[in-house]
């Protein structure tokens, strides 16, 4: 468990996307409050996952190859090979010049709401989604368990609270290297996100055939 939890917590955090938007959030005037908001609603996104699958399971793992459990595994399967097929067909997909979404422009002028709105949206829910099925395992009477879920929520926000802090510490010196950050991300965003699908991805469906057929 703690080994998907941290392959999964990895990918969501160094996801292209909300790692591009966050940098044009703290950009924008009042740039750290809207990254706070989007940071505390990212992180409670991924808490309310987290305790909807405990509350279903009451805190208690299923047995191995019980109904539950298979159902799990059988998630984390489906999940593996869709982002296994979407990244092998955008891999194959010839290279076209990036161009910004209009969307993105607009970020300079989005209210402390709308950031928080757009934290939800630009959750990589496949990979949450993984998240939640791994948390099915979870087991709520070892104390080990609350550091890692724990441990996890903050590795997939890990790059967001460093971004914040230090913007926070270093405003001049982050403006300058995030802009390039984020320059370097756009450049490579294709090729991050296949190879983030397809290792997240078939990782997955490793791990899912071996919990079904040991």
């Amino acid at each position: 468990m703690v080994l998907e939890f941290l392959v999964i917590g990895t990918a969501i955090s160094l996801g292209p996307l909300h790692n591009s938007a966050f940098i044009l959030l703290l950009s924008a005037d009042g740039g750290l409050r809207k990254g706070l908001a989007f940071i505390l609603s990212w992180l409670a996104c991924l808490v309310l996952v987290i305790t909807a699958v405990l509350l279903l399971t009451g805190g208690s793992p299923p047995a191995p190859h019980t109904a539950p459990s298979t159902a799990a595994t059988a998630v984390k399967l489906t999940l593996g090979i869709g982002l296994t097929v979407y990244g092998e067909r955008k891999r194959r997909l010839p290279p076209r010049p990036r161009r910004q979404p209009k969307w993105m422009a607009r970020l300079d002028r989005v209210s402390v709401f709308t950031a928080a709105g757009l934290a939800v949206l630009l959750q990589p829910w496949a990979m949450v989604g993984a998240g939640a099925a791994t948390v099915v395992e979870a087991d709520l009477s070892a104390g080990t368990t609350f550091v890692v879920l724990a441990g996890y929520c903050l590795l997939a926000t890990a790059g967001l609270i460093v971004m914040e802090l230090y913007t926070v510490f270093s405003p001049t010196a982050a403006q300058l290297r995030l802009g390039g950050l984020r320059t370097w991300m756009d450049e490579h965003q294709d090729q991050t996100v296949v190879t983030l699908s397809l290792f997240v991805g078939l990782w997955l469906v490793a791990r899912s055939i071996y919990e079904l057929t040991a």
